[in-house]
């Protein structure tokens, strides 16, 4: 059974810098791709960043330059490094493995969230 399990959220001042992570299990990691979506209240959930199964990675626009996905295939785990936060990145932030496109999918399994709170 496949589990995803992310961590490093919490509350920080707007300017600084929080890492998440996302361990996983259950199938074998380095074959998939990997993907952080982010969904604020009242708004639809979005894709902050992807990363292949060959390392590619893509980023929202909104997040170019200021976010970095990486991945680690040895600790099966998914990192994504955030900084220079805005209080418009607060969210609840998910990881999420595939075997498609980084960019479109499909995700076929997700993580429980981490809740990620940027202060003004």
């Amino acid at each position: 059974q496949v589990q995803l399990v992310e961590s490093g959220g919490g509350l920080v001042q707007a300017g600084g810098s929080l890492r998440l992570s996302c361990a996983a299990s259950g199938r074998t990691f380095s074959s998939y791709a990997m993907g952080w979506f982010r969904q604020a209240p009242g708004k639809q959930r979005e894709l902050v960043a992807g990363i292949s199964s060959g390392g590619g990675t893509s980023c929202s626009d909104a997040v170019k330059g200021r976010f970095t996905i990486s991945r680690d295939n040895a600790r099966n785990t998914v990192f994504l490094q955030m900084n220079s936060l805005k209080p418009e990145d607060t969210a609840v932030y998910y990881c999420a493995q595939g075997r498609g496109s980084v960019r479109y999918g499909p995700y076929d399994y997700w993580g429980q969230g981490t809740q990620v709170t940027v202060s003004s």
